[in-house]
């Protein structure tokens, strides 16, 4: 039998397992070590978590990092229950400093763009030297924006889930696999 979540007053089924998950970051984490390999205690990354959503795939990826970095963290809403508002909210603003310096976005999900790219510009009012976006999932299929997802963990189907540092109304961050809604 499927495993099953409730969450509220919807029913979640299991879609992606915990240690896909894991293999998913390896990668990611590779790639980034390689690419950031000439960061230094004087040039730090600035490692940009998302919150609240990104925690979880950001504490994954500081296990496997291997440079120097700062972590620094916003949090920008554009969600009300199970689907994006449209608008971009600032609930968290940026942290000071950020000017020349080269920032790397760990976010949970993106799907329609508009909370990576109302980042981007805020990050662009820093003058920061170069941004880069590191997503644990994508949903391609919505997604139509110009910036450029620099490191993908997964892509995934346009469908509301659960897991892993992304919540239903707050609920079910803490579940190490990731759910899909059971419609």
């Amino acid at each position: 039998m499927e495993k099953r979540i409730r969450l509220h007053d919807k029913t979640f089924r299991m879609f992606i397992p915990n240690a896909d998950i894991e293999k998913a970051i390896d990668a990611v984490a590779a790639r980034l070590n390689k690419d950031y390999a000439d960061s230094t205690d004087e040039d730090p990354v600035v490692l940009l978590c998302t919150l609240n959503g990104a925690i979880i795939y950001a504490a994954e990826l500081l296990k496997r990092i291997q440079f120097p970095l700062v972590l620094k963290a916003c949090k920008l809403s554009s969600y009300d229950g199970v689907s994006s508002t449209g608008v971009v909210k600032t609930e968290v603003p940026l942290p000071e400093h950020l000017e020349g310096k080269r920032v790397l976005i760990v976010e949970d999900i993106v799907d329609t763009g508009n909370t990576i790219v109302a980042l981007m510009d805020q990050l662009k009012a820093h003058n920061v030297r170069d941004a880069r976006v590191c997503t644990l999932l994508l949903k391609k299929e919505v997604y139509k924006k110009d910036v450029k997802l620099d490191y993908v963990a997964m892509e995934i189907p346009n469908r509301f889930i659960v897991g892993f540092g992304l919540d239903y109304d707050e609920l079910g961050r803490n579940i190490k696999d990731i759910f899909v809604l059971d419609e």
